[in-house]
């Protein structure tokens, strides 16, 4: 009877305990584990008070674990790093934990609008950085590690049938049903391995970009800068995420100005062992040794 009652416990924390970060889940499996090989070597009477233990005490240590921001409890994986605390100049508009992207609405675990990414890369682009501040220019990222509920909701966007004049400004020739099969959308992305970082140059110093109105009807993003969403960074011929081939980086189609920026950009990026996606001007990835895809959620750093 007491075993009963103990695995109807276990059973109804273990969805909570799924959606906890991965420290979390190990450290509170650790403590049932350890409730449990004790009601297993008590007698009768003292089960029913083990058993009591283990209610009262793990579903508020599961609530902590759960409540407490993933900062406070070190809850990036061995290796990932946020990269404000690598390189605090490096400017940050992260653009999926907010609506101004394709999707029209914040994706799922951008909890916190930050650069996570896997330390070798952080320092590899920290380096770029300062190659560029030489030239009164400095880097901006829109987005970094990205988990995989993302991928997935991106995905998912894609197929919904939702097809809104808000989102369209960012594929102002193509049909949205077509973006997935013509490769603008995947299934899997090397975000999701902490090595891949969408980014852009701006002048310094910096000056301050409008913010963005999810009211306000903005241009295309192949358009003119002025009838764009905000932005301060230098044009490069199309706004971020533009699925359009004016975004591949050598395209002809955009102006002589701009194809020298795309230049600049990518050959700061590669003295520092960076790679270009040919088809988004704004995509590099960093080669590290097993990358693997996550799918923690991005939370607020310590400060």
């Amino acid at each position: 009877m007491e075993w009963h009652r103990l695995s109807v416990v276990i059973a109804g924390l273990d969805p909570a305990i799924h959606e906890a970060e991965p420290r979390a889940k190990a450290l509170l499996r650790l403590f049932l584990l350890r409730l449990i090989m004790d009601v297993r070597d008590k007698p009768g009477h003292d089960k029913l008070n083990m058993t009591s233990r283990l209610q009262l005490l793990s579903l508020p240590l599961l609530a902590l674990l759960l409540a407490t921001p993933a900062h406070a409890r070190g809850m990036l994986p061995p290796g990932f790093v946020y990269l404000r605390d690598v390189d605090s100049s490096i400017a940050q508009d992260m653009r999926y934990a907010t609506a101004d992207n394709f999707t029209g609405r914040p994706l799922p675990g951008y909890n916190a609008a930050e650069c996570v990414l896997r330390r070798e890369a952080a320092e590899a682009l920290k380096r770029v950085q300062a190659d560029l501040a030489k030239e009164n220019l400095g880097l901006k990222v829109y987005d970094c590690y990205r988990p995989t509920r993302a991928v997935r909701a991106m995905a998912e966007w894609s197929h919904d049938g939702d097809d809104s004049a808000a989102t369209r400004r960012f594929y102002p020739s193509l049909h949205k049903r077509n973006l997935f099969a013509l490769g603008y959308i995947a299934s899997q992305s090397r975000h999701s391995t902490g090595t891949a970082i969408d980014l852009t140059l701006i002048k310094l110093p910096a000056t301050h970009a409008p913010r963005f109105d999810p009211a306000a009807s903005y241009g295309s993003c192949v358009g003119p800068v002025a009838k764009r969403a905000p932005d301060n960074s230098i044009d490069m011929g199309t706004a971020f995420d533009c699925f359009d081939t004016k975004s591949y980086t050598a395209s002809g189609a955009v102006a002589p100005e701009q194809r020298r920026s795309r230049a600049a950009l990518n050959a700061a990026m590669r003295r520092h062992g960076f790679a270009n996606y040919f088809r988004e001007w704004w995509h590099y990835s960093f080669s590290v040794a097993e990358p693997r895809a996550y799918d923690f959620a991005i939370g607020p750093r310590g400060r």
